[in-house]
């Protein structure tokens, strides 16, 4: 299933990646610009596990080339073999799949590097930072890191109604327009970290700004690097 995957679909095969195809059955549109995908997971879930923030390695066409984008876990469920997946609709091919995509469609994947860590010691309050492309990730980490501890999400977005896991007793969610994300988290951040002894801090939005915050946090703010998770989940152009 690798082959024409070019040097990425050959690294990971070295890596011992492993290669499934999942099968579409359901589609539901949560907003204009936010659509969920249920689907069957070709024996994955029984082969490699379950863990919090899962996600797996969706390969598209575009224009002939093999692109790959990755995706996290909804609501995976290892006795049926299903999961969801959750797609913030932008111009590509990843959207653009997602947007015609109805049951009976397959598409393949690829698992590999996917592990996670509960933070030790746990943390006292969690914070957040992130936009639609990263808001499953964020609500798997609200369910179990934060599952009893509270958290502060910075969530940059111009789309209401999208599905947020959070518990209002615990978890408070500061929406902001496009381009506010990273002025708001400097200015707002450093006030809350005082009053948290053991923080973790979870920044995960365009590559740019998470590379941005990420320093931000560990260099300006002191945070150790093992309390900071930072990861890109697009690029801007």
């Amino acid at each position: 299933m690798a082959q024409g995957r070019g040097w990425e679909g050959a690294v990971l095969k070295l890596l011992r990646a492993k290669d499934f195809e999942f099968t579409v059955t359901r589609a539901e549109d949560v907003t204009p610009h936010y659509r969920r995908l249920r689907l069957t997971d070709g024996g994955m879930l029984a082969a490699t596990g379950v863990h919090p923030t899962m996600w797996v390695r969706l390969w598209f066409d575009n224009a002939g080339r093999p692109h790959q984008r990755a995706y996290t876990l909804v609501d995976p469920d290892p006795a049926a073999g299903t999961f969801a997946l959750e797609f913030a609709l932008h111009e590509g091919c990843a959207s653009d799949w997602a947007r015609s995509a109805k049951p009976g469609d397959t598409i393949e994947a690829t698992v590999q590097g996917t592990g996670f860590e509960e933070p030790t010691p746990p943390p006292t309050h969690l914070f957040a930072i992130g936009d639609p492309a990263s808001l499953p990730a964020i609500n798997s980490l609200l369910e179990t890191v934060g599952s009893a501890t509270p958290a502060t999400i910075w969530f940059e977005s111009g789309t209401e109604g999208l599905p947020f896991r959070t518990d209002p007793a615990l978890h408070e969610v500061r929406h902001l327009s496009r381009g506010q994300l990273a002025d708001q988290v400097r200015t707002e951040l450093p006030d809350l970290l005082k009053d948290s002894a053991d923080p973790y801090v979870w920044i995960t939005c365009d590559t740019a700004t998470t590379r941005g915050l990420s320093s931000y946090v560990r260099k300006g703010l002191g945070v150790r690097r093992e309390r900071v998770h930072a990861l890109g989940y697009w690029r801007a152009t």
